[in-house]
Order: C-alpha cells, then structure tokens, then sequence
C-alpha cells in the first residue's frame, strides 16, 4: 500500500488546513487588510505547503528508495537521510 494511500486522512486533514488558509488570505484581501498582515498569511500558506511537500517526500524516498525489504537494491538508508536534510532544509 504506497504511503499516500495509508496516511490519507493525515495528508488530508493538512490539505484542509491549507484551504483554510488560503480561504483567510482570500478575506483578507477581500477585507482590504494591511499589506503586512496579508504578507504573514501568504508566508504561512507557503510555510504549510512547503512542510506537506516535505513529507510527502520524505516518505516517498523511505518507502520507494531505501526499504531494503521491499526493493533489494535500495539506495544507502544514510545517503538518502543526507538527501532529505537538504530537502527539508531546501523546502523551510
């Protein structure tokens, strides 16, 4: 079973959550809030996306890459752990 199908509700709940900011920037702008607040909703949108994008990943690369189990001729566990600092870093 791939990762997204097993922690759907998880990956869900986090998508509805962004809607929900989105939606917030949307009555923000509507309301004609101050640049700056709007700023820090766009910042924190961005923030929720980018740490979705990072576990889908991170568990993409576990599952797919380096289950040794699963795939004989996985990738090295530490190269990938490495691979995924950069990313996570990449994504704050």
């Amino acid at each position: 079973m791939s990762h997204t199908i097993r922690d759907k509700q998880k990956l869900l709940a986090r998508v509805r959550r962004i809607r929900g900011q989105i939606d917030g920037i949307e009555r923000a702008l509507d309301e004609e809030t101050g640049c700056d607040r709007v700023l820090h909703l766009i910042a924190g949108a961005r923030g929720a996306m980018a740490g979705l994008m990072a576990e889908v990943i991170e568990d993409h690369v576990r599952e797919h890459l380096v289950d040794a189990e699963k795939h004989p001729g996985a990738l090295n566990a530490e190269a990938a752990n490495r691979l995924l600092e950069v990313v996570r870093a990449y994504l704050k």
